[in-house]
């Protein structure tokens, strides 16, 4: 029986996990915005309407499958989630699903603590499915598009969800091999961006580049957004979104390590975003509004799985490589791989994503995460503090990311490709005149021809 105090805290955690779940829902505005600034006019509608309605097609997979195959067994009695629906996927035989009656959304063991966690966990699904939108816009046929949508939500991002955030194996490392903490992405820059990023890569490697990318000398060629203010307002708006993103994956306002999280987020986006304008400008001689706000979403990418172990110094140093990664990233994707990504969304999440996933193992101080994943850890602690273990469990899902994960990815997008009439990219007549009309039947811009 809870005192009326712990009732109210109770009460007031949930409204904050809830209050980050609309701000991380929020961000697809900031990520349509951003994707759409940095592709041309001619697709914008395309582009802009993948990111419209990747939520309600993943948030349809996560609710009808994805929910129950990560979370199934998961627990958090900060804000009143005290029982697990079903059991666990992994190591568990009572593992239920669907109508057998441990269906995370339905039965009399759905709480309203039950479908805040989903509304905050579908939120992040959200952001796994929208990133491949970006490094596949202007080529990415519609009706291909949304069958990745649902597959995302039912399938892909859950698998390591689960391992992960579900209690999975990668969790339970400190126990099975001894290493640190287990695996620990405080909030998602390997089980969210990485994930995604690696997807976004696997998209691009089987799409191909956009008509007119690469020269016959096989030399990229630059093929400017239509709208970088549109762009740059995106990148604030997502901004806000992460401290939803981050600071309420403490699940409770009670917990005010919230407010370290807030701070080492800001910190690390804006030390990315100058360490961008600097680095570039000495690069090209320019400070290419582009690269800045790629430089500061890939601090936010970075500080994601750090956010709460780490002090604000670290944080800043954080960001400063994150963003140098992400330009030569960039350089390295397209020149070298010869990979065509309009929005940098291989270099900003997948680069960055497993950067910050890494991070975890090097600048975690160990002045929070007792009991992390059940440990006996009295705090997350990598190697600065002299734990070598705690890298070793983060190196152990970032392989666990490229090597099982990826393939996934790219077994998906071949497979779709080979046995959808035509392939899974658009038309040749439709790229080059523009996917507007011929996709989504409408102009963005019916004023300009």
């Amino acid at each position: 029986m809870q005192s009326d105090v712990q009732l109210l805290g109770t009460q007031v955690n949930l409204l904050w996990v809830v209050l980050g779940a609309a701000m991380v829902v929020f961000m697809q505005a900031g990520f349509a915005l951003v994707e759409t600034g940095f592709t041309r006019a001619k697709h914008a509608a395309h582009v802009v309407s993948t990111n419209f309605a990747i939520f309600g097609l993943g948030f349809i997979g996560f609710f009808v499958i994805g929910f129950p195959l990560a979370f199934g067994g998961f627990s958090y009695s900060a804000f009143g989630m005290d029982n697990p629906v079903g059991g666990a996927l992994l190591g568990s035989g009572n593992w239920i699903f669907l109508f057998k009656g441990g269906w995370a959304m339905s039965g009399d063991a759905i709480t309203p603590a039950v479908l805040g966690f989903f509304l905050y966990m579908v939120a992040f699904m959200d952001t796994v499915a929208t990133i491949p939108t970006g490094s596949m816009a202007e080529r990415w046929k519609w009706s291909s598009f949304t069958i990745w949508g649902v597959f995302c939500g039912a399938i892909y991002y859950p698998l390591f969800a689960a391992w992960t955030w579900g209690g999975g194996w990668l969790a339970k490392t400190w126990d099975t091999m001894s290493l640190g903490a287990g695996y620990v992405d405080f909030a998602g820059s390997g089980v969210v961006h990485a994930v995604g990023g690696v997807a976004a890569l696997a998209g691009a490697i089987v799409l191909g580049p956009r008509i007119g990318k690469f020269g016959a000398d096989g030399k990229p060629r630059a093929i400017p957004g239509h709208h970088i203010p549109m762009a740059m307002l995106g990148t604030f708006i997502l901004l806000f979104g992460w401290f939803g993103f981050n600071a309420a994956s403490t699940f409770a306002a009670t917990d005010v390590q919230f407010a370290t999280v807030a701070a080492n987020t800001a910190i690390s986006g804006a030390f990315g975003s100058i360490a961008a304008m600097l680095y570039i400008t000495k690069r090209t001689g320019k400070p290419d509004p582009g690269m800045m706000v790629n430089g500061m979403l890939a601090g936010l990418v970075a500080i994601t799985a750090p956010c709460a172990f780490v002090a604000p110094w670290a944080a800043a140093v954080i960001g400063i490589l994150a963003a140098i990664l992400a330009i030569e990233a960039v350089f390295f994707i397209e020149r070298k791989m010869k990979l065509d990504d309009p929005v940098g969304a291989i270099a900003v999440h997948g680069v960055n994503g497993i950067f910050g996933v890494l991070a975890v193992g090097i600048f975690a101080n160990g002045s929070y995460g007792a009991g992390w994943n059940g440990s006996a850890s009295k705090g997350v602690e990598g190697i600065i503090k002299g734990d070598w273990g705690q890298l070793g469990a983060q190196a152990l899902g970032v392989a666990v990311i490229l090597l099982v994960i990826f393939p996934i990815a790219y077994g998906f997008f071949t497979i779709q490709n080979k046995v959808t009439k035509g392939g899974i990219r658009s038309a040749e007549e439709d790229e080059i005149n523009g996917l507007d009309v011929p996709e989504m039947g409408v102009k963005a811009y019916p004023e300009f021809t």
